[in-house]
């Protein structure tokens, strides 16, 4: 519980937008890294994912440039022109890279900043956080656990019950709507 509270404590000096990059890549990019020591995460469900661990060429092959950029080098797409901004119905929101569930359309909010913005993830444990300095001031910069995909940031200025906006670029999630999302949470 304290670490959170630090963690929301020190996003709190750095809330003014999600990704302070103006839409352009961080110029101080950092490779990604896998999540954890773990091979695998643990569902709520019980179930065992495995993590999933490719080459930096592999994710090259995987991904389109702009995907790549983002998700693997921690770049951030242009705010207000992601594809998932407007997106209304209702489903699932999936990382893009590995399609490990991450965000369910009833925890979606217009925040106003110019990402897609979420109260809460499908399950805490499918989310990696770090604290990252790389535009002056500390951010928690939000991953996904099983691929360690840059998704965005978290800021502890959402609306309740969390109080938590989870900033995420579109490009690093895949949407499926809920008949097709009911298939995917029964993988994990």
């Amino acid at each position: 519980m304290n670490y959170l509270f630090a963690i929301l404590l020190i996003s709190m000096l750095g809330m003014t937008s999600c990704h302070g990059q103006g839409g352009k890549s961080n110029p101080k990019a950092r490779d990604v890294k896998t999540p954890e020591k773990s091979d695998f995460i643990i569902s709520s469900s019980g179930k065992t994912i495995p993590k999933i661990t490719l080459s930096e060429n592999e994710w090259k092959e995987k991904l389109s440039s702009q995907e790549y950029d983002v998700i693997r080098k921690k770049g951030t797409e242009r705010a207000f022109s992601g594809d998932l901004l407007s997106n209304k119905k209702d489903g699932i929101y999936a990382c893009r890279a590995c399609q490990l569930p991450l965000f369910d359309s009833k925890t979606k909010y217009n925040s106003g900043t110019g990402w897609p913005s979420f109260w809460e993830p499908v399950e805490d444990q499918f989310i990696l956080r770090d604290i990252d300095h790389d535009i002056g001031y500390p951010r928690t910069e939000v991953m996904c656990m099983r691929c360690g995909g840059h998704l965005g940031h978290v800021f502890p200025d959402g609306p309740k019950p969390t109080g938590l906006r989870y900033c995420i670029n579109s490009v690093s999630l895949t949407f499926f709507d809920r008949s097709e999302s009911e298939k995917l949470l029964s993988n994990f």
